[in-house]
């Protein structure tokens, strides 16, 4: 387990700039991701803001179906491979060794953008643990929940001086298979990030 640094609660920009400069960014530097930069951005998108483990995701029902996944290529501190966020305890879980980077490519018709970024996260749903109580409705909120959570992370990347893109055309089966997904969760979201550079 890698304990990640814990998150800044203040920033230097505004969330009406962060808004403002957010735009989808498909070239990246070569330049690696720092370990606080990516713990920034993992607990934007999913961590803990309040004592009854309130996260930072609006959740129907606080039932948190989803889960973060980590493929990282070159982030400083971690060797190359795909890791799980763990919420409670705001931490990475090695899951693969090795770049999955290119896995992730292959899966999403090759978009380049996923091959230059440094890092990649994917978001990713069990949807019966909002399905129990909610039923034929549990589909609609873990899909309204994953889109809060990439805004999140939007923003916070933007706030971060770095910048994403987001990602819906892949071969599901791909995925879970680039990150040993368990056989009960769907990947629905992959996010690059890193810094962006022109054309």
């Amino acid at each position: 387990m890698i304990t990640l640094p814990a998150p800044s609660l203040t920033g230097n920009i505004a969330v009406e700039s962060a808004l403002n400069l957010r735009r989808s960014v498909r070239f990246f530097t070569p330049e690696p991701l720092s370990l606080t930069e990516v713990s920034q951005l993992l607990w934007a998108a999913q961590g803990i803001t309040g004592f009854y483990g309130q996260r930072n995701a609006p959740s129907a029902g606080a039932l948190y179906p989803l889960d973060l996944y980590l493929a990282a290529g070159r982030v400083e501190g971690l060797h190359a491979g795909v890791y799980r966020y763990q919420v409670q305890n705001h931490s990475l879980v090695l899951q693969v060794e090795g770049d999955a980077r290119k896995g992730l490519a292959d899966a999403a018709l090759k978009q380049r953008s996923i091959l230059l970024a440094p890092a990649v996260i994917v978001v990713t749903a069990v949807f019966d643990r909002t399905g129990w109580k909610y039923g034929a409705r549990a589909e609609r909120y873990v899909f309204m929940e994953t889109g809060h959570t990439a805004q999140n992370i939007s923003l916070q990347a933007v706030a971060l001086g770095l910048g994403t893109v987001m990602i819906g055309a892949f071969d599901e089966p791909q995925v879970s298979r680039a990150l040993a997904m368990e056989p009960d969760e769907e990947p629905l979201y992959i996010i690059p990030v890193g810094r962006g550079r022109d054309e």
